[in-house]
């Protein structure tokens, strides 16, 4: 049995998939994570967001911290997908659906996740304001 699903992609992200991959009949919660892109920063106008990624580097981190995420709670399965390329106020750069038994392991598998992703994936953000542009979230 399949336990993770990676994925990173230029098509629109679907709940639905994640959330198809980790339902369980042994499991009584499914937990999700869906960032979406907000209209400011710090006060800024936000017009759009730019991601890019070392895709082959970004998978196998992404499979890093599924696997570790597995070892560390009590879940059953986790999907962690990311966008990539140009995207729009509302659109959604990242989904991490986690499946457990029990309620509490699938919230706190689902914060490690993103928390870890957030710091190790080598994924930039390029923040497009309404009067210019800057990267953020340079990771290694």
């Amino acid at each position: 049995m399949q336990r993770t699903s990676i994925k990173i992609t230029a098509e629109k992200l679907d709940l639905q998939e994640c959330y198809n991959f980790v339902e369980d009949a042994s499991c009584g919660g499914i937990s999700a994570f869906i960032g979406t892109v907000r209209n400011d920063t710090q006060g800024k106008e936000v017009t759009q967001l730019d991601f890019s990624t070392y895709k082959p580097m970004a998978i196998k981190e992404m499979q890093k911290i599924a696997n570790e995420t597995l070892s560390k709670f009590d879940i059953k399965k986790i999907a962690i997908h990311h966008a990539e390329g140009m995207l729009q106020i509302g659109d959604i750069p990242v989904i991490i659906t986690v499946s457990s038994k029990h309620r509490k392991a699938a919230f706190l598998a689902c914060e490690f996740a993103i928390d870890t992703l957030k710091e190790t994936v080598p994924i930039w953000k390029k923040e497009h304001f309404s009067d210019g542009e800057i990267w953020v979230n340079a990771h290694p």
